[in-house]
């Protein structure tokens, strides 16, 4: 770490979380981040919400103990079952003045900017889609919009192991759009939420309508955190501008660091942690 640093903190059960690393640092370039994958115990999409919510809060102070004031929760995961909880329970205990943001609500927030018939839909993992948190945030912000959910359990799988574009893969990708489909007609815009889901993006276009629009969250978050930090001058003060970023696993680094290349389209070095 370097000394006097405080950066963002970039929290994922995995790799899927540099995705969203990657438009903040497009967008806010300034700013000092430090990416934690909890690979280790990847994935979290088919465990329990006390298990999400316990592996979640460990990584929070652990990025807290790294100097960060302010921690993404690159996860939709750990968004859907465990933000809220860490938030309101967890945070006024530790430290009132730091600040832990996820995934779904401002991804939520796009849905009207987007969709013209009201109908959308959602694929995540299975903890996500199991949550319910797109539906119930969604209809917070616009109870006249419908929204359909698909769980695709094998699409985290494909990214990773990188066989999107083998004929397993598409077999996989298209079963899972053509279940959306089915459901709603009428759907004319999806949220791909999960943060692996970006790098699936040419081959779900092609099994697509071409009306049919992608919402894909990295760019979302990165205007929503750089919004934030306009709105909120107290906490942008404390986040370091150095340029630095720096790339954390508590598995193996190598495998890390090819993987997590694979996703920056950078070369990169990362350090193995333990907490």
């Amino acid at each position: 770490m370097i000394k006097n640093s405080q950066p963002i903190g970039v929290f994922d059960s995995g790799y899927g979380g540099l995705t969203v690393l990657n438009e903040l640092l497009k967008s806010l370039p300034e700013y000092d981040f430090i990416y934690l994958g909890d690979n280790a115990r990847s994935p979290y999409g088919t465990r329990s919400y006390d298990v999400v919510y316990d592996y979640t809060l460990e990584a929070v102070e652990q990025l807290f103990s790294m100097g960060c004031e302010l921690v993404i929760l690159a996860c939709n995961t750990a968004s859907a079952k465990a933000l809220r909880t860490i938030q309101q329970h967890d945070l006024p205990k530790i430290n009132s003045n730091r600040r832990v943001l996820g995934v779904i609500r401002p991804s939520a927030e796009e849905v009207s900017k987007i969709t013209k018939s009201k109908h959308i839909g959602v694929m995540g993992t299975v903890g996500t889609i199991r949550s319910n948190s797109y539906p119930l945030e969604i209809a917070k912000l616009f109870p006249d919009v419908v929204v359909v959910q698909e769980a695709c359990p094998m699409w985290v799988p494909l990214v990773e192991n990188n066989e999107i574009d083998t004929d397993g893969g598409r077999y996989f990708i298209k079963k899972n759009i053509d279940s959306l489909l089915a459901k709603d007609p009428l759907i004319d815009s999806i949220i791909l939420g999960c943060t692996h889901y970006p790098l699936m993006q040419s081959e779900i276009k092609k099994m697509l309508p071409d009306h049919i629009q992608l919402i894909s969250q990295g760019e979302i978050v990165a205007r929503s955190l750089k919004d934030y930090l306009f709105r909120h001058p107290e906490m942008d003060v404390r986040c370091s501008k150095n340029s630095n970023c720096e790339f954390f696993t508590t598995e193996f680094v190598d495998s890390f660091e090819e993987k997590a290349s694979r996703f920056l389209n950078i070369a990169l070095k990362a350090r193995h942690i333990s907490y």
